[in-house]
C-alpha cells in the first residue's frame, strides 16, 4: 500500500522553474502543500498561483537566496507558520558556469559553489530541527557531473562532486533520526538551466514532470528502505540508433 501523501508540506528551492517547478507540480497533484522559492517575488508568486490552480495540493511563493543562511532559516519558518510543518526540502536551486580554467573568473568560481553547494548547506541547516520532528525527507538535486568530470566544467563539476559527498555524509548524519536522505543525479533535463529556453528539440531529454514522479515514487516507498543515490539519464540521446 502506497503511502498517504496528502496534508504533507514541503520547501522546493529554486521552485518557480525547470526541475523545481517540475517537482512542486508532482507533489501539489498528490495533495501536498509546497512553497517555492526564487530569487524574485513575482517569480515564486506566479509559481505558487500556477500550482494552487492545478492542486489539490497548495502553493506559496518565497523570495529567498540560498546563498544567505538567514534567508533560508525564515523560509522554513514561513512554511511552518503556514502549515505547522515541513516533511520534505528540496534543495534544488543550482546554476551553472562553464569554461576553461584559463578562463573562469574567480566570481563565476565562487557563485558556483556558493549556490550549489554551500546554498544547500544552508538550506539543510536551516530545515534540520522541522525534519527532525516530522522525521522527514531531504533530497537533493545533483547532476551527473558530480560523478563524471569534463572540459570547461571545474566549478560546476567541484560543486556537484561536492554536493554528492556533502548529502551521502548527511545521510549518515541523519538516519538516527528517521530523516530519508537522497540526492538525485540527472543528466541532460529539458530546463532553463544556463539560459536555455526549452523547445521541442529537447523531446529526447529528461523531462522536469519524470523527476517529479521519481521524487513522488521515494516518498510512497516504504520509510524502512532509502534509495540514498540515484542516477536517472535520458533512454535514447541523439547518436543512439534503433
Amino acid at each position: 500500500m502506497k503511502n498517504t501523501l496528502a496534508g504533507k508540506t514541503a520547501l522546493v528551492t529554486g521552485g518557480s522553474k525547470g526541475i523545481g517547478l517540475g517537482i512542486a507540480e508532482s507533489l501539489v497533484r498528490e495533495g501536498i502543500h509546497v512553497a517555492v522559492t526564487s530569487r524574485h517575488q513575482a517569480a515564486a508568486d506566479s509559481a505558487a498561483q500556477y500550482l494552487t490552480q492545478i492542486g489539490p495540493g497548495k502553493a506559496i511563493g518565497i523570495e529567498a537566496d540560498v546563498r544567505d543562511l538567514s534567508s533560508q532559516q525564515q523560509s522554513v519558518a514561513r512554511v511552518l507558520k503556514e502549515w505547522g510543518r515541513l516533511d520534505l526540502l528540496v534543495a534544488n536551486a543550482g546554476l551553472g558556469h562553464f569554461g576553461s580554467i584559463e578562463t573562469l573568473t574567480s566570481e563565476q568560481w565562487q557563485e558556483t559553489i556558493d549556490v550549489n553547494l554551500t546554498g544547500v548547506f544552508n538550506s539543510v541547516k536551516a530545515g534540520l530541527e522541522a525534519l527532525k520532528a516530522s522525521e522527514g525527507f531531504l533530497l537533493t538535486i545533483a547532476s551527473l557531473a558530480g560523478t563524471n568530470f569534463f572540459a570547461g566544467g571545474s566549478a560546476y563539476n567541484a560543486s556537484k562532486f561536492g554536493l554528492v559527498g556533502f548529502t551521502q555524509a548527511v545521510m549518515l548524519d541523519l538516519r538516527k533520526y528517521g530523516i530519508r536522505v537522497t540526492t538525485i543525479m540527472p543528466g541532460s533535463v529539458t530546463s532553463h538551466f544556463n539560459d536555455h529556453e526549452p523547445n521541442p528539440a529537447d523531446a529526447w531529454k529528461i523531462q522536469p514532470e519524470d523527476l517529479g514522479q521519481l521524487v513522488v515514487d521515494l516518498l510512497q516507498m516504504h520509510p524502512r528502505t532509502l534509495p540514498s543515490k540515484i542516477e536517472v539519464r535520458p533512454t535514447k540521446p541523439p547518436g543512439i540508433k534503433d
